[in-house]
């Protein structure tokens, strides 16, 4: 499993690749994405029920 030391190492790098400025665009189009996948997957699920 990741433990601490990856963790913080995964982050070290995705600053660097991304820059402080680009991190908050990034988590933003990520958190609507798996809004929309979640919202397709619910109407998926009410459409199989009837």
């Amino acid at each position: 499993m990741i433990g601490g030391p990856q963790i913080i190492l995964i982050i070290i790098v995705v600053l660097l690749l991304f820059g402080g400025r680009k991190i908050p665009e990034l988590m933003r189009g990520l958190g609507s994405g798996i809004k929309e996948f979640k919202k397709a997957t619910k109407e998926e699920d009410e459409d199989s029920k009837e």
